[in-house]
């Protein structure tokens, strides 16, 4: 048995860590959703508000708010889906990869949900920042109506600056994206605690009969109604999404303490106040401030809505970094903002991508009440396709029988469809273009995944079989090719042919090396992938050997330092005598390739964009030799 001291020691450090962790999963995990207040009532009341909004409304409406919470955030993501994990990671992509390995007949399906749900989330990961921002700025209207018009500079240079600080890392920033948001959460709960006491029969909204008398007594305007309270739980999947950062616990921990108690009561805080100051109706969260504090709670605000706009970032980053990985997008330049934390990435690529969407939405619809309109059906659409997999994984990975998953996750589904269909009335006030944006996206991972197989089919059909090609190639006679001193190591996809760019050095330059590595690199359907089961190496010859190179989805690819590690279980890697063959492919479309000739262009077209694959496999540009071939497809 240990000192005493020593187990009390270990057990401060674990409640420390336990304790950042948290504080650190209230900034990044729940910065959207901390958000919401700003703009969520204020939209839910504009449907019903045209003959006046009655008592009853009032408390039906913020039921309706506190109950989605519970049903959707504390039910299915904080109890449920946090456990529905791929080695700890969570997310659509992460969900599909551990259902593909399981799945038979419901592949294809599964692929299209988890496409279109990542889709989802990218749209969202533009519109968050833009709603986000601007309600927070539109704050300056409250203070003096002279500063109307500077909203929307003011916002889109705060926008501007946010991206273009991403490249420098978030590791100094997010040290304070905790605190911030923390005091944010507090702020918010105190004040609304404070109006409770304007109209203490607000607190009759946690009885969930006046949120269902609501709907039956509204009918259509109900419906219409639904599609604004859905703005509460937006930002409800980056709790998933962030799983492998922070882990279940703190998450957990976080929403229970301090976020649904503050959320709730800010909400509540609202309710009451309009009961009491109907004229409030206009902007009811900053006018629960007295003047003296609305400058600094406007300041507050924006910097809790840039923390959410990092937050959904740092998210894309991670979503296509997966995609990268899996298979569902070409190569991208991918740079690490941290020796220490692998999750902190950048893509310039996507960084780029996102603040043209995202400043594009600002000037299109220029307030957040016409953007907030559009906002909801990004996050229902990927919220009802996280609940349709995650039926299939409660019955193929947890084994539950049919009935008792249906049981369990059909009125949840019930639920999620009503709030979906209430979003898709507003397609014509700017719905569409989180649709058209999904729609794009989808397109774009769907053709890439598919060019990809029908490029690998038809390359194996012309290439020679490894086995066959090593005893020829090596067989004495007086057209073997020189024998030249070194390593030569080709990278292909498929270790059982020769790769093209092998056979193209041996046809033009009539060489062979003294050793030759066959060398193929694959991505698993787990996040990472320890170093003792990296490596899978066979030797075919004296002259021939295959490696094989595994990574999980969340790692980089670092071929260079994977293979000098290589060197400690006894292959002879010296770099500076080592030569890596990459073959370059031309890709030239063909309407009878099986696909269609527009998405043939647009999969070369996406192929030419891809990052050269030595700058993506960390491979030593001056060692790098490519040899080009023409593939029709």
């Amino acid at each position: 048995m240990g000192h005493p001291a020593e187990h009390s020691a270990a057990e401060k450090t674990r409640s420390h860590s336990l304790f950042a962790l948290t504080l650190g999963s209230v900034g990044v995990v729940y910065g959207d959703i901390g958000t919401s207040p700003l703009y969520a009532f204020r939209e839910a009341l504009k449907p019903v508000a045209g003959d006046g909004v009655t008592h009853v409304e009032i408390i039906g409406l913020i039921s309706l708010m506190i109950w989605t919470l519970t049903i959707i955030v504390t039910l299915k993501y904080v109890i449920f889906l946090l456990r529905a994990d791929n080695d700890g990671e969570g997310g659509t992509l992460s969900l599909l990869a551990l259902l593909t390995k399981s799945a038979n007949g419901q592949r294809a399906m599964l692929m299209l949900l988890g496409l279109i749900g990542a889709a989802l989330f990218l749209g969202d990961a533009m519109i968050t920042p833009a709603l986000s921002v601007m309600s927070a700025v539109e704050g300056l209207k409250l203070v003096t109506p002279r500063l109307d018009s500077a909203v929307l500079p003011i916002s889109v240079v705060i926008l501007i600056a946010l991206f273009a600080i991403q490249s420098k890392g978030t590791a100094l920033v997010s040290r304070f994206f905790g605190p911030i948001t923390a005091l944010w959460f507090i702020v918010m709960g105190g004040i609304g605690l404070v109006h409770i006491a304007d109209d203490l029969s607000i607190l009759r909204a946690f009885n969930p009969w006046y949120a269902m008398e609501f709907m039956l007594r509204e009918g259509f305007a109900g419906i219409v109604v639904l599609g604004a309270v859905f703005l509460t739980v937006t930002g409800a999947e980056a709790l998933y999404a962030d799983l492998g950062h922070f882990g279940r616990k703190p998450i957990q921990l976080a929403w229970f303490l301090l976020v649904f108690p503050a959320l709730t009561l800010n909400y509540l805080g609202q309710g009451a106040m309009v009961l009491q100051h109907p004229e409030a109706m206009s902007d009811p969260f900053y006018l629960m401030f007295p003047e003296w504090a609305l400058i600094p709670v406007i300041l507050l605000a924006t910097a809790a809505t840039i923390i959410a706009s990092q937050a959904v970032i740092t998210g894309a980053f991670s979503l296509v970094r997966q995609a990268i990985h899996l298979g569902y997008l070409p190569r991208m330049q991918i740079l690490f903002t941290s020796e220490t934390n692998t999750g902190q990435i950048f893509l310039p690529g996507v960084n780029t991508l996102l603040l043209i969407g995202v400043i594009a939405l600002v000037l299109g619809f220029e307030s957040s009440e016409a953007l907030a309109t559009a906002y909801g059906i990004s996050v229902t659409g990927a919220m009802v396709v996280t609940t349709l997999m995650a039926f299939e994984f409660v019955r193929l990975r947890w084994m539950w029988p049919q009935t008792v998953a249906l049981a369990t996750l059909a009125p949840l589904l019930a639920f999620e469809l009503v709030f979906l269909g209430a979003n898709l009335l507003k397609i014509h006030d700017g719905g569409w273009v989180p649709v058209m944006m999904a729609a794009i996206f989808t397109i774009l991972m769907w053709t890439w995944k598919r060019g990809t197989a029908i490029l690998f089919e038809k390359t194996r059909r012309i290439d020679v079989p490894l086995q066959t090609f090593v005893p020829m190639v090596e067989k004495k006679s007086d057209h073997a090719p020189a024998s030249v001193p070194g390593i030569a190591i080709f990278l292909t996809s498929d270790p059982q042919t020769a790769p093209a760019a092998l056979l193209h050095n041996i046809k033009h330059n009539h060489v062979l090396h003294e050793k030759n590595v066959i060398l193929t690199i694959r991505t698993v359907n787990k996040p990472r992938v320890s170093i003792e089961e990296r490596y899978r190496v066979e030797k075919i010859s004296e002259r021939f050997t295959t490696i094989e190179l595994r990574f999980g989805f969340m790692q980089s690819h670092n071929v260079s330092r994977a293979l000098a590690y290589l060197r400690k279980t006894g292959f002879k890697f010296d770099i500076m005598s080592t030569s890596f063959y990459l073959g370059r492919r031309k890709l030239v479309p063909d309407a009878e390739s099986g696909m269609p000739m527009w998405q043939d262009r647009l999969y070369i077209a996406m192929a030419s964009t891809a990052t050269d694959p030595s700058d993506y496999f960390h491979l030593p540009a001056n060692r790098v030799v490519e040899l080009g071939s023409h593939v029709i497809i």
